[in-house]
């Protein structure tokens, strides 16, 4: 039984996996501020196109 818990505390595979989860959650939060902050860019701009249009 004592070896059992030792490997089990040696065992680094889950911090890693979770090492891994974290990285890849920043990633998508970092793509998804871009896009929403380029889409509200490109409404701004087509707002200016259809502005100038309509003049």
């Amino acid at each position: 039984m004592s070896k059992f818990v030792s490997r089990f505390f040696k065992d680094e595979s889950g911090a890693t996996a979770i090492e891994y989860g974290l990285i890849a959650t920043f990633i998508a939060v970092a793509i998804i501020a871009g896009a929403q902050a380029l889409g509200l860019s490109l409404n701004d701009m087509f707002a200016n196109v259809s502005t100038q249009i309509g003049s």
